[in-house]
Protein backbone atom coordinates (compact mmCIF):
# COMPACT_ATOMS: atom_id res chain seq x y z
CA UNK A 1 0.00 0.00 0.00
CA UNK A 2 1.29 3.32 -1.13
CA UNK A 3 2.00 5.71 1.89
CA UNK A 4 -0.51 8.67 1.61
CA UNK A 5 2.00 11.30 1.21
CA UNK A 6 3.63 9.64 -1.50
CA UNK A 7 0.60 9.04 -2.88
CA UNK A 8 0.21 12.60 -2.67
CA UNK A 9 3.29 13.86 -4.55
CA UNK A 10 2.70 11.10 -7.74
CA UNK A 11 -0.93 12.50 -7.72
CA UNK A 12 0.80 16.25 -7.99
CA UNK A 13 2.98 15.06 -10.72
CA UNK A 14 0.20 13.05 -12.95
CA UNK A 15 -1.66 16.35 -12.58
CA UNK A 16 1.51 18.62 -14.11
CA UNK A 17 3.03 15.95 -16.05
CA UNK A 18 2.57 17.42 -19.76
CA UNK A 19 2.69 13.69 -21.37
CA UNK A 20 -0.37 11.42 -21.51
CA UNK A 21 2.16 8.30 -21.77
CA UNK A 22 3.62 9.26 -18.25
CA UNK A 23 0.59 9.77 -16.83
CA UNK A 24 -1.25 6.88 -17.90
CA UNK A 25 1.91 5.15 -16.76
CA UNK A 26 1.77 6.71 -13.43
CA UNK A 27 -1.71 6.03 -12.98
CA UNK A 28 -1.10 2.01 -13.46
CA UNK A 29 2.21 1.78 -10.81
CA UNK A 30 -0.52 3.62 -8.55
CA UNK A 31 -2.85 1.11 -9.35
CA UNK A 32 -1.15 -1.85 -8.76
CA UNK A 33 0.51 -0.64 -5.71
CA UNK A 34 -1.02 -3.20 -3.47
CA UNK A 35 1.93 -5.45 -5.08
CA UNK A 36 5.10 -5.19 -3.53
CA UNK A 37 7.34 -3.94 -6.46
CA UNK A 38 5.18 -1.41 -7.88
CA UNK A 39 4.99 0.52 -4.44
CA UNK A 40 9.25 -0.22 -4.46
CA UNK A 41 8.87 1.43 -7.99
CA UNK A 42 6.92 4.67 -7.22
CA UNK A 43 8.88 4.82 -4.28
CA UNK A 44 12.30 4.92 -6.25
CA UNK A 45 10.74 7.10 -9.32
CA UNK A 46 10.26 9.59 -6.30
CA UNK A 47 12.91 9.38 -4.53
CA UNK A 48 14.30 12.66 -5.42
CA UNK A 49 14.71 13.89 -9.20
CA UNK A 50 17.68 13.61 -11.58
CA UNK A 51 20.29 16.36 -10.91
CA UNK A 52 23.22 17.34 -13.08
CA UNK A 53 26.08 15.64 -12.99
CA UNK A 54 28.74 15.38 -15.60
CA UNK A 55 27.44 17.80 -17.93
CA UNK A 56 23.96 17.23 -17.50
CA UNK A 57 21.14 14.76 -16.92
CA UNK A 58 21.40 10.92 -17.14
CA UNK A 59 18.87 8.23 -16.19
CA UNK A 60 16.38 5.33 -16.81
CA UNK A 61 13.45 6.78 -19.39
CA UNK A 62 9.96 6.28 -17.57
CA UNK A 63 7.82 9.01 -16.13
CA UNK A 64 8.41 10.74 -12.83
CA UNK A 65 11.05 13.08 -11.43
CA UNK A 66 13.96 10.23 -10.71
CA UNK A 67 13.24 9.82 -14.43
CA UNK A 68 14.27 11.11 -18.35
CA UNK A 69 10.64 11.88 -19.59
CA UNK A 70 9.35 15.22 -21.09
CA UNK A 71 8.28 16.94 -17.68
CA UNK A 72 12.00 16.66 -16.65
CA UNK A 73 13.55 17.72 -20.10
CA UNK A 74 10.68 20.22 -19.28
CA UNK A 75 12.38 21.43 -16.34
CA UNK A 76 15.59 21.21 -17.45
CA UNK A 77 15.17 23.51 -20.68
CA UNK A 78 13.17 26.34 -18.53
CA UNK A 79 16.15 26.55 -16.24
CA UNK A 80 18.66 27.04 -19.09
CA UNK A 81 16.70 29.38 -21.21
CA UNK A 82 16.04 31.60 -17.88
CA UNK A 83 19.72 31.24 -17.18
CA UNK A 84 20.69 32.25 -20.48
CA UNK A 85 18.00 35.42 -20.54
CA UNK A 86 19.31 36.32 -16.88
CA UNK A 87 22.88 36.18 -18.36
CA UNK A 88 22.71 38.05 -21.64
CA UNK A 89 20.30 40.87 -20.51
CA UNK A 90 17.12 41.51 -22.56
CA UNK A 91 18.42 43.59 -25.00
CA UNK A 92 19.96 40.36 -26.65
CA UNK A 93 17.94 37.09 -28.04
CA UNK A 94 19.88 34.01 -26.76
CA UNK A 95 20.28 30.88 -29.12
CA UNK A 96 20.55 27.05 -28.68
CA UNK A 97 21.67 24.64 -30.78
CA UNK A 98 19.65 20.94 -29.93
CA UNK A 99 20.44 17.58 -31.40
CA UNK A 100 19.73 14.13 -30.13
CA UNK A 101 20.78 10.32 -30.24
CA UNK A 102 18.56 7.55 -31.31
CA UNK A 103 17.79 6.26 -28.37
CA UNK A 104 14.08 5.60 -27.02
CA UNK A 105 12.30 8.93 -27.06
CA UNK A 106 15.65 11.71 -28.02
CA UNK A 107 13.50 13.20 -31.20
CA UNK A 108 10.25 13.53 -28.80
CA UNK A 109 12.94 15.09 -26.28
CA UNK A 110 14.83 17.08 -28.65
CA UNK A 111 11.15 18.63 -29.74
CA UNK A 112 9.86 19.62 -26.21
CA UNK A 113 13.70 21.39 -25.63
CA UNK A 114 13.02 23.01 -28.58
CA UNK A 115 9.41 24.01 -27.85
CA UNK A 116 10.28 25.28 -24.31
CA UNK A 117 13.55 27.31 -25.62
CA UNK A 118 11.52 29.23 -28.39
CA UNK A 119 8.80 29.56 -25.73
CA UNK A 120 11.24 31.80 -23.51
CA UNK A 121 11.89 34.10 -26.67
CA UNK A 122 15.15 32.00 -27.24
CA UNK A 123 15.97 31.13 -31.00
CA UNK A 124 16.50 27.51 -31.60
CA UNK A 125 19.02 25.80 -34.35
CA UNK A 126 18.02 22.14 -34.39
CA UNK A 127 20.05 19.63 -36.31
CA UNK A 128 19.25 16.92 -38.21
CA UNK A 129 18.35 13.83 -36.50
CA UNK A 130 19.58 11.46 -35.33
CA UNK A 131 23.46 12.57 -34.92
CA UNK A 132 26.49 12.07 -33.05
CA UNK A 133 27.63 14.04 -29.50
CA UNK A 134 30.39 15.65 -31.49
CA UNK A 135 28.96 17.48 -33.89
CA UNK A 136 26.79 18.76 -31.70
CA UNK A 137 29.68 19.95 -30.06
CA UNK A 138 31.27 21.09 -33.45
CA UNK A 139 27.65 23.05 -33.77
CA UNK A 140 28.03 25.32 -30.58
CA UNK A 141 31.13 27.18 -31.62
CA UNK A 142 30.83 26.45 -35.76
CA UNK A 143 26.59 28.22 -35.51
CA UNK A 144 28.24 31.16 -32.56
CA UNK A 145 25.61 30.10 -30.39
CA UNK A 146 24.79 30.76 -26.53
CA UNK A 147 24.62 26.70 -25.74
CA UNK A 148 24.07 23.62 -27.12
CA UNK A 149 21.61 20.81 -26.33
CA UNK A 150 22.47 16.89 -26.89
CA UNK A 151 19.82 14.78 -25.97
CA UNK A 152 21.88 11.24 -25.63
CA UNK A 153 23.06 8.71 -22.89
CA UNK A 154 26.18 8.18 -24.94
CA UNK A 155 27.05 4.27 -23.98
CA UNK A 156 24.46 3.96 -20.89
CA UNK A 157 22.02 0.50 -21.34
CA UNK A 158 18.86 0.51 -24.06
CA UNK A 159 17.03 1.76 -20.99
CA UNK A 160 18.33 5.62 -19.98
CA UNK A 161 18.53 8.66 -21.87
CA UNK A 162 19.96 11.95 -21.26
CA UNK A 163 20.62 15.85 -21.37
CA UNK A 164 24.10 17.13 -22.16
CA UNK A 165 24.42 20.79 -22.01
CA UNK A 166 27.35 22.52 -23.33
CA UNK A 167 28.16 26.29 -23.15
CA UNK A 168 29.00 28.88 -25.79
CA UNK A 169 32.95 28.09 -26.18
CA UNK A 170 31.71 24.54 -26.95
CA UNK A 171 32.57 22.64 -23.82
CA UNK A 172 30.38 20.81 -21.49
CA UNK A 173 29.02 22.88 -18.73
CA UNK A 174 30.91 23.33 -15.44
CA UNK A 175 30.70 25.21 -11.98
CA UNK A 176 29.37 27.08 -11.14
CA UNK A 177 26.67 27.32 -13.88
CA UNK A 178 25.36 23.96 -13.63
CA UNK A 179 24.93 24.64 -9.54
CA UNK A 180 23.17 27.86 -11.14
CA UNK A 181 20.76 25.56 -13.28
CA UNK A 182 20.13 23.47 -10.82
CA UNK A 183 18.92 26.48 -8.52
CA UNK A 184 16.51 27.73 -11.15
CA UNK A 185 14.98 23.85 -11.67
CA UNK A 186 14.28 24.21 -7.97
CA UNK A 187 12.76 27.18 -7.86
CA UNK A 188 10.29 26.64 -11.33
CA UNK A 189 6.52 26.50 -10.30
CA UNK A 190 4.19 24.41 -12.17
CA UNK A 191 5.27 22.89 -15.84
CA UNK A 192 1.51 24.16 -17.35
CA UNK A 193 3.14 27.93 -16.68
CA UNK A 194 5.92 27.05 -18.64
CA UNK A 195 5.38 28.70 -22.17
CA UNK A 196 5.63 26.38 -24.84
CA UNK A 197 5.76 27.25 -28.96
CA UNK A 198 4.79 24.85 -31.69
CA UNK A 199 7.48 23.44 -33.45
CA UNK A 200 6.95 25.35 -36.59
CA UNK A 201 7.41 29.08 -34.56
CA UNK A 202 9.89 31.01 -36.58
CA UNK A 203 12.41 30.81 -33.94
CA UNK A 204 12.91 27.51 -34.08
CA UNK A 205 15.28 26.85 -37.77
CA UNK A 206 16.10 23.61 -38.92
CA UNK A 207 19.21 22.98 -40.59
CA UNK A 208 20.48 20.47 -43.33
CA UNK A 209 24.01 19.39 -43.77
CA UNK A 210 25.57 22.39 -43.87
CA UNK A 211 27.13 22.14 -40.33
CA UNK A 212 28.25 18.25 -41.04
CA UNK A 213 29.88 19.40 -44.10
CA UNK A 214 31.66 22.01 -42.19
CA UNK A 215 32.99 19.37 -39.33
CA UNK A 216 33.76 16.87 -42.11
CA UNK A 217 36.11 19.96 -43.75
CA UNK A 218 37.36 20.98 -40.62
CA UNK A 219 38.61 17.13 -39.06
CA UNK A 220 39.42 15.67 -42.14
CA UNK A 221 41.96 18.71 -42.88
CA UNK A 222 43.08 18.36 -39.30
CA UNK A 223 47.03 17.55 -40.45
CA UNK A 224 47.00 13.89 -39.56
CA UNK A 225 48.73 11.92 -42.07
CA UNK A 226 46.19 10.41 -44.75
CA UNK A 227 48.28 7.82 -47.07
CA UNK A 228 45.95 5.03 -47.34
CA UNK A 229 48.66 2.16 -47.43
CA UNK A 230 46.12 -0.44 -48.49
CA UNK A 231 44.44 -0.51 -44.63
CA UNK A 232 42.01 -3.40 -44.74
CA UNK A 233 39.56 -1.86 -41.35
CA UNK A 234 36.43 -3.61 -40.07
CA UNK A 235 34.31 -0.68 -38.05
CA UNK A 236 31.05 -0.55 -36.28
CA UNK A 237 29.02 2.22 -35.00
CA UNK A 238 27.63 -0.31 -32.59
CA UNK A 239 24.23 0.07 -33.26
CA UNK A 240 24.81 4.42 -32.69
CA UNK A 241 24.56 7.08 -34.74
CA UNK A 242 28.42 8.09 -35.84
CA UNK A 243 28.05 5.30 -38.67
CA UNK A 244 27.17 7.87 -41.86
CA UNK A 245 29.03 10.88 -40.85
CA UNK A 246 32.43 8.75 -39.86
CA UNK A 247 32.57 6.94 -43.47
CA UNK A 248 32.12 10.86 -44.52
CA UNK A 249 35.06 11.70 -42.72
CA UNK A 250 37.11 8.15 -43.26
CA UNK A 251 36.55 8.79 -47.00
CA UNK A 252 37.08 12.81 -47.40
CA UNK A 253 40.66 12.15 -45.19
CA UNK A 254 41.91 9.86 -48.29
CA UNK A 255 41.16 6.54 -46.86
CA UNK A 256 39.66 3.33 -48.08
CA UNK A 257 35.80 2.80 -46.66
CA UNK A 258 35.90 0.43 -43.97
CA UNK A 259 34.20 -2.98 -43.90
CA UNK A 260 30.87 -2.29 -41.73
CA UNK A 261 29.63 -5.00 -39.38
CA UNK A 262 26.49 -5.74 -40.82
CA UNK A 263 24.14 -6.66 -37.87
CA UNK A 264 25.53 -2.87 -36.06
CA UNK A 265 25.45 -1.10 -38.81
CA UNK A 266 22.04 1.07 -38.43
CA UNK A 267 20.73 3.05 -35.67
CA UNK A 268 18.95 0.89 -33.10
CA UNK A 269 17.86 1.68 -29.17
CA UNK A 270 17.62 -1.72 -28.57
CA UNK A 271 20.96 -2.58 -29.09
CA UNK A 272 20.68 -5.90 -29.58
CA UNK A 273 23.50 -7.35 -30.37
CA UNK A 274 24.86 -6.34 -27.48
CA UNK A 275 24.60 -6.97 -23.86
CA UNK A 276 25.83 -3.34 -22.72
CA UNK A 277 26.45 -0.91 -25.86
CA UNK A 278 29.86 0.59 -24.53
CA UNK A 279 32.96 -0.48 -26.66
CA UNK A 280 34.77 -1.43 -23.11
CA UNK A 281 32.62 -4.34 -22.05
CA UNK A 282 33.75 -7.54 -22.69
CA UNK A 283 31.90 -9.01 -25.55
CA UNK A 284 30.65 -5.89 -27.57
CA UNK A 285 33.48 -6.09 -30.20
CA UNK A 286 33.00 -9.82 -30.61
CA UNK A 287 31.16 -9.53 -34.01
CA UNK A 288 33.81 -6.55 -35.16
CA UNK A 289 36.31 -9.19 -34.31
CA UNK A 290 34.96 -12.12 -36.28
CA UNK A 291 34.68 -9.99 -39.09
CA UNK A 292 38.36 -9.15 -38.82
CA UNK A 293 39.44 -12.57 -38.46
CA UNK A 294 37.71 -13.27 -41.15
CA UNK A 295 38.84 -10.45 -43.11
CA UNK A 296 42.80 -10.81 -41.95
CA UNK A 297 41.89 -7.12 -41.19
CA UNK A 298 44.74 -4.68 -39.84
CA UNK A 299 42.37 -2.56 -37.96
CA UNK A 300 39.18 -2.50 -35.69
CA UNK A 301 37.11 0.51 -35.28
CA UNK A 302 34.30 1.09 -33.27
CA UNK A 303 32.32 3.94 -31.97
CA UNK A 304 30.00 4.04 -28.89
CA UNK A 305 26.34 4.67 -29.79
CA UNK A 306 26.86 8.64 -29.56
CA UNK A 307 29.95 8.62 -31.71
CA UNK A 308 32.38 10.29 -29.30
CA UNK A 309 34.39 7.51 -27.63
CA UNK A 310 36.79 4.50 -29.84
CA UNK A 311 38.06 1.33 -29.49
CA UNK A 312 40.88 0.01 -31.24
CA UNK A 313 42.20 -3.34 -31.92
CA UNK A 314 44.76 -4.87 -33.98
CA UNK A 315 45.92 -8.23 -34.29
CA UNK A 316 48.03 -9.74 -31.88
CA UNK A 317 50.19 -12.68 -33.49
CA UNK A 318 51.64 -13.86 -29.70
CA UNK A 319 47.46 -14.30 -28.71
CA UNK A 320 45.84 -17.57 -29.19
CA UNK A 321 42.83 -16.29 -31.67
CA UNK A 322 39.16 -17.52 -32.80
CA UNK A 323 40.83 -20.26 -34.80
CA UNK A 324 43.51 -23.68 -34.35
CA UNK A 325 46.35 -21.55 -35.91
CA UNK A 326 44.60 -18.32 -36.29
CA UNK A 327 46.35 -14.89 -34.26
CA UNK A 328 44.52 -13.38 -31.73
CA UNK A 329 43.55 -9.59 -31.45
CA UNK A 330 44.35 -6.62 -28.19
CA UNK A 331 42.18 -4.38 -27.78
CA UNK A 332 43.80 -1.03 -27.10
CA UNK A 333 42.59 0.19 -23.34
CA UNK A 334 42.08 4.00 -23.00
CA UNK A 335 45.73 4.62 -21.69
CA UNK A 336 47.55 2.40 -24.79
CA UNK A 337 45.72 4.10 -27.07
CA UNK A 338 46.08 7.61 -25.23
CA UNK A 339 49.82 7.00 -25.37
CA UNK A 340 49.84 6.45 -28.85
CA UNK A 341 47.89 9.30 -30.24
CA UNK A 342 49.66 11.72 -27.87
CA UNK A 343 53.17 10.58 -29.34
CA UNK A 344 51.87 10.19 -33.44
CA UNK A 345 50.49 13.99 -32.73
CA UNK A 346 54.09 15.33 -30.73
CA UNK A 347 55.81 14.07 -33.02
CA UNK A 348 57.54 11.54 -31.06
CA UNK A 349 56.46 8.65 -33.17
CA UNK A 350 57.66 8.01 -36.37
CA UNK A 351 55.50 10.02 -38.82
CA UNK A 352 53.78 11.90 -36.38
CA UNK A 353 53.32 15.75 -36.74
CA UNK A 354 51.94 18.33 -34.91
CA UNK A 355 48.59 19.33 -36.00
CA UNK A 356 48.42 22.55 -37.95
CA UNK A 357 48.02 25.50 -35.27
CA UNK A 358 49.90 24.32 -33.00
CA UNK A 359 52.94 25.81 -34.57
CA UNK A 360 54.70 29.04 -32.55
CA UNK A 361 53.50 27.83 -28.95
CA UNK A 362 54.78 25.17 -26.81
CA UNK A 363 52.20 22.40 -27.37
CA UNK A 364 50.14 21.38 -24.53
CA UNK A 365 48.67 17.42 -24.38
CA UNK A 366 46.02 17.06 -21.21
CA UNK A 367 45.26 13.63 -19.87
CA UNK A 368 43.10 13.56 -16.32
CA UNK A 369 44.75 12.41 -12.85
CA UNK A 370 43.56 9.09 -12.55
CA UNK A 371 44.70 8.40 -16.13
CA UNK A 372 48.37 6.73 -16.80
CA UNK A 373 52.01 9.03 -16.43
CA UNK A 374 52.98 7.94 -19.63
CA UNK A 375 51.68 10.73 -21.62
CA UNK A 376 53.27 12.83 -19.08
CA UNK A 377 56.48 11.23 -19.93
CA UNK A 378 56.45 11.25 -23.90
CA UNK A 379 55.08 14.99 -23.63
CA UNK A 380 58.54 16.18 -21.49
CA UNK A 381 60.51 13.92 -24.14
CA UNK A 382 59.25 16.14 -26.77
CA UNK A 383 59.24 19.59 -25.33
CA UNK A 384 55.87 19.94 -24.92
CA UNK A 385 53.87 20.45 -21.38
CA UNK A 386 51.26 18.10 -20.22
CA UNK A 387 48.41 19.32 -18.06
CA UNK A 388 46.65 16.84 -15.73
CA UNK A 389 42.97 17.50 -15.26
CA UNK A 390 40.27 16.48 -12.97
CA UNK A 391 38.06 13.14 -14.70
CA UNK A 392 35.82 15.07 -18.14
CA UNK A 393 36.16 16.43 -20.71
CA UNK A 394 34.70 19.44 -19.50
CA UNK A 395 37.83 20.03 -17.82
CA UNK A 396 40.53 18.06 -20.13
CA UNK A 397 39.10 20.48 -23.46
CA UNK A 398 39.69 23.65 -21.10
CA UNK A 399 43.46 23.10 -20.37
CA UNK A 400 44.98 25.50 -22.17
CA UNK A 401 42.45 27.83 -21.82
CA UNK A 402 44.46 30.27 -19.56
CA UNK A 403 47.76 28.94 -21.14
CA UNK A 404 48.52 31.70 -23.62
CA UNK A 405 51.47 30.22 -24.16
CA UNK A 406 50.83 26.75 -25.14
CA UNK A 407 48.79 25.32 -27.30
CA UNK A 408 45.87 22.34 -27.09
CA UNK A 409 47.05 19.65 -29.50
CA UNK A 410 45.81 16.90 -27.82
CA UNK A 411 43.85 15.68 -24.64
CA UNK A 412 42.43 12.00 -23.62
CA UNK A 413 40.92 10.24 -20.56
CA UNK A 414 41.29 6.17 -19.84
CA UNK A 415 37.37 5.95 -21.03
CA UNK A 416 38.36 5.56 -24.74
CA UNK A 417 38.11 9.33 -25.02
CA UNK A 418 39.94 11.35 -27.21
CA UNK A 419 40.38 15.13 -28.55
CA UNK A 420 42.29 15.91 -31.24
CA UNK A 421 43.70 19.23 -31.35
CA UNK A 422 40.51 21.78 -31.06
CA UNK A 423 37.71 21.20 -33.78
CA UNK A 424 35.62 19.83 -31.16
CA UNK A 425 36.34 21.02 -27.83
CA UNK A 426 34.93 17.37 -26.07
CA UNK A 427 35.99 13.74 -26.88
CA UNK A 428 35.24 13.20 -30.83
CA UNK A 429 35.60 9.65 -31.82
CA UNK A 430 35.39 10.37 -35.17
CA UNK A 431 38.27 12.85 -35.19
CA UNK A 432 40.31 10.13 -33.23
CA UNK A 433 39.76 7.72 -35.46
CA UNK A 434 41.14 9.96 -38.30
CA UNK A 435 44.11 9.89 -36.55
CA UNK A 436 44.80 6.43 -35.53
CA UNK A 437 44.08 5.55 -38.90
CA UNK A 438 46.84 8.06 -39.95
CA UNK A 439 49.07 6.38 -37.93
CA UNK A 440 48.10 2.23 -38.78
CA UNK A 441 49.04 3.62 -42.54
CA UNK A 442 52.22 5.41 -41.67
CA UNK A 443 53.18 2.07 -39.61
CA UNK A 444 52.30 -0.28 -42.16
CA UNK A 445 54.42 1.75 -44.87
CA UNK A 446 57.44 1.42 -42.80
CA UNK A 447 56.69 -2.17 -42.57
CA UNK A 448 55.44 -1.86 -38.73
CA UNK A 449 51.83 -1.92 -36.77
CA UNK A 450 50.40 -0.13 -33.98
CA UNK A 451 50.98 -2.77 -31.43
CA UNK A 452 55.10 -2.13 -32.95
CA UNK A 453 54.97 1.43 -32.02
CA UNK A 454 53.00 1.32 -28.66
CA UNK A 455 55.81 -1.26 -27.91
CA UNK A 456 58.31 1.40 -28.93
CA UNK A 457 56.99 3.79 -26.76
CA UNK A 458 57.47 1.50 -23.58
CA UNK A 459 61.00 0.77 -24.79
CA UNK A 460 61.36 4.11 -24.91
CA UNK A 461 59.73 5.17 -21.63
CA UNK A 462 59.11 2.14 -19.37
CA UNK A 463 56.12 -0.05 -18.89
CA UNK A 464 53.20 1.39 -17.80
CA UNK A 465 50.62 -1.11 -16.45
CA UNK A 466 47.16 0.04 -15.66
CA UNK A 467 44.18 -1.15 -13.97
CA UNK A 468 40.55 -0.01 -12.77
CA UNK A 469 38.76 -1.45 -9.45
CA UNK A 470 35.46 -0.51 -9.75
CA UNK A 471 33.31 -1.82 -6.59
CA UNK A 472 30.00 -1.19 -5.79
CA UNK A 473 29.46 0.02 -2.15
CA UNK A 474 26.27 1.12 -0.81
CA UNK A 475 27.98 4.52 1.28
CA UNK A 476 31.23 5.76 -0.31
CA UNK A 477 31.57 9.08 1.35
CA UNK A 478 32.07 6.57 4.52
CA UNK A 479 34.85 4.95 3.33
CA UNK A 480 36.51 7.80 1.90
CA UNK A 481 36.15 9.46 5.24
CA UNK A 482 37.48 6.60 7.05
CA UNK A 483 40.69 6.05 4.60
CA UNK A 484 41.75 10.02 5.34
CA UNK A 485 41.26 9.15 8.58
CA UNK A 486 43.07 6.24 8.71
CA UNK A 487 45.37 6.33 5.57
CA UNK A 488 47.26 3.39 4.48
CA UNK A 489 50.95 3.37 5.24
CA UNK A 490 51.35 0.45 2.31
CA UNK A 491 49.37 -1.08 -0.21
CA UNK A 492 50.13 -4.15 -1.88
CA UNK A 493 53.56 -4.19 -0.19
CA UNK A 494 54.73 -0.87 -1.00
CA UNK A 495 54.94 1.68 1.40
CA UNK A 496 53.04 5.30 0.74
CA UNK A 497 55.79 7.34 -0.06
CA UNK A 498 53.20 10.84 -0.55
CA UNK A 499 49.78 11.25 -0.34
CA UNK A 500 47.40 14.04 -2.88
CA UNK A 501 43.84 14.69 -1.38
CA UNK A 502 42.08 16.73 -4.14
CA UNK A 503 39.72 18.36 -1.65
CA UNK A 504 42.47 20.31 -0.20
CA UNK A 505 43.87 23.80 -1.75
CA UNK A 506 47.10 23.59 -3.32
CA UNK A 507 46.84 20.76 -5.80
CA UNK A 508 45.86 23.60 -8.88
CA UNK A 509 42.63 21.82 -9.16
CA UNK A 510 38.62 22.06 -8.27
CA UNK A 511 38.45 20.93 -4.76
CA UNK A 512 37.14 17.27 -5.35
CA UNK A 513 37.05 14.02 -3.51
CA UNK A 514 39.86 12.16 -4.84
CA UNK A 515 42.46 10.55 -3.05
CA UNK A 516 45.96 9.89 -5.20
CA UNK A 517 48.69 7.59 -3.30
CA UNK A 518 52.68 7.44 -4.78
CA UNK A 519 53.80 4.28 -3.60
CA UNK A 520 57.79 3.72 -3.29
CA UNK A 521 60.23 0.64 -4.09
CA UNK A 522 63.36 -0.18 -2.88
CA UNK A 523 64.41 -1.52 -5.61
CA UNK A 524 65.40 1.20 -8.08
CA UNK A 525 65.49 -1.24 -11.32
CA UNK A 526 61.58 -1.62 -10.67
CA UNK A 527 60.04 1.77 -11.22
CA UNK A 528 57.44 2.65 -9.24
CA UNK A 529 53.29 2.38 -8.89
CA UNK A 530 50.52 5.02 -8.04
CA UNK A 531 46.82 4.61 -6.50
CA UNK A 532 44.53 7.10 -7.05
CA UNK A 533 40.60 6.56 -5.45
CA UNK A 534 37.16 8.43 -5.95
CA UNK A 535 33.94 7.92 -5.64
CA UNK A 536 31.42 7.60 -8.71
CA UNK A 537 29.20 10.81 -9.14
CA UNK A 538 26.44 9.07 -10.33
CA UNK A 539 26.26 5.21 -8.78
CA UNK A 540 27.19 3.98 -5.18
CA UNK A 541 30.72 2.68 -6.46
CA UNK A 542 34.39 3.46 -5.61
CA UNK A 543 36.57 3.70 -8.34
CA UNK A 544 40.48 2.87 -7.93
CA UNK A 545 42.90 3.25 -10.82
CA UNK A 546 46.36 1.37 -10.44
CA UNK A 547 49.50 2.03 -12.23
CA UNK A 548 52.79 0.49 -12.16
CA UNK A 549 55.72 1.38 -14.17
CA UNK A 550 58.76 0.19 -15.28
CA UNK A 551 62.34 1.29 -16.48
CA UNK A 552 63.28 2.14 -20.09
CA UNK A 553 64.70 -1.22 -21.96
CA UNK A 554 64.55 -3.29 -24.62
CA UNK A 555 63.14 -6.52 -22.91
CA UNK A 556 59.77 -5.41 -22.92
CA UNK A 557 58.60 -9.59 -22.21
CA UNK A 558 60.82 -9.39 -18.56
CA UNK A 559 59.63 -5.84 -18.22
CA UNK A 560 55.83 -6.93 -18.23
CA UNK A 561 55.60 -9.86 -16.70
CA UNK A 562 57.86 -8.12 -13.33
CA UNK A 563 55.12 -5.26 -13.46
CA UNK A 564 52.05 -7.40 -13.69
CA UNK A 565 53.83 -9.48 -10.45
CA UNK A 566 53.39 -6.35 -8.84
CA UNK A 567 49.96 -5.85 -9.69
CA UNK A 568 48.40 -8.62 -8.72
CA UNK A 569 49.05 -7.58 -4.81
CA UNK A 570 48.36 -4.26 -5.13
CA UNK A 571 44.60 -5.09 -6.90
CA UNK A 572 44.26 -7.34 -3.93
CA UNK A 573 45.30 -4.67 -1.20
CA UNK A 574 43.24 -1.89 -2.76
CA UNK A 575 40.21 -4.32 -2.86
CA UNK A 576 40.72 -4.82 0.76
CA UNK A 577 41.06 -1.27 1.70
CA UNK A 578 37.73 -0.25 -0.06
CA UNK A 579 35.66 -3.03 1.37
CA UNK A 580 37.29 -3.82 5.02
Amino acid sequence: MVDAGLRAVVEAWIEDDPDERDRAELRALLAGASDGDAEAELADRFAGRLTFGTAGLRGAVGAGPNRMNRAVVREATAAVAGWLLGTLGASETPEVVVGCDARHRSAEFMDEAARVLAGAGVRVHLLPRPGPTPLLAFAVRQLAVNAGIMITASHNPAADNGYKLYLSDGAQVIPPVDAEIEGRIAALGPLAAIPVARLDDPLIIRHGDEVAAAYLDAVAGAGVASLNADLTVVYTPMHGVAGDLMLRAVARAGFGRPRVVKAQADPDPDFPTVAFPNPEEPGALDLALADARALGADLVLASDPDGDRLAVAVPAPDRPGGAPGAPGWRVFTGDQLGALLGGYLLGTVPGGAVPDGASGTLPLVATTIVSSTLLSRIAAAAGARCQETLTGFKWISRAADDQPDATFVFGYEEALGYEVGTIVKDKDGIGAALAVLGLAAMAKTRGGSLAGAYDDLERAHGVHLTEQLSLRIPRPAEVMRRIRATPPAALGGLPVAAVTDFTNAGTGLPASDVLSYRLSDSDPNTGGARVVIRPSGTEPKIKAYLEVTGLPGDDLGTARAAAESRMAPLRVSVTALLTS
